[in-house]
């Protein structure tokens, strides 16, 4: 029997103490995400999380998470955002995201869902181009990889397929 060739993935994480090691675009963009949390309509979670897209012309989208008591019809803050932006910019690639909660016990950086690491992967993957993903808390302490593969490397595309 043959031994299987191993593959490692490895995930290059940048890790800030603060906020204030962000530089001002990043900074901008995360806190645009969390104004947007405090508008999030979570009456079932209690956790709102807002998200701030920077698309190539420069616009800013931003969403948040909409629950819906028909559980799972709701809808989290990237997803909200990334399909507006497909909505009224389709032709405009998506530079970086920003996703945080307004939940003072999240100490840690939240992460974006596997469904919404899934559908920000599609427009990686539509646009051929690496989007930066900036994940904050209520802490201050901040997450940043320079893909969404980085957080879903083995992501499913459409062109395995072919």
């Amino acid at each position: 029997m043959a031994k299987p060739e191993i593959k490692n993935i490895n995930i290059d994480l940048e890790v800030y103490a603060s906020e204030k090691d962000l530089d001002a675009n990043d900074q901008l963009l995360l806190n645009k995400a969390r104004t947007v949390a405090k508008n999030a309509y979570a009456p079932y979670s209690n956790f709102k999380v807002g998200a701030a897209l920077l698309l190539d012309n420069g616009t800013i989208v931003s969403g948040n998470n909409q629950e819906n008591a028909a559980y799972p019809s709701g809808l989290c803050a990237e997803r909200t955002a990334v399909f507006y932006a497909s909505a009224q910019y389709p032709s405009n690639k998506i530079k970086a995201i920003a996703v945080i909660t307004d939940n003072a016990k999240q100490l840690e950086p939240v992460t974006p869902c596997g469904s919404c690491r899934q559908a920000l992967a599609e427009y990686e993957i539509k646009f051929k181009e690496p989007i930066r993903v900036i994940m904050g808390s209520t802490s201050g302490k901040v997450f940043v990889v320079k893909s969404v593969e980085s957080l879903l490397p083995l992501m499913f595309n459409q062109d395995h397929l072919k």
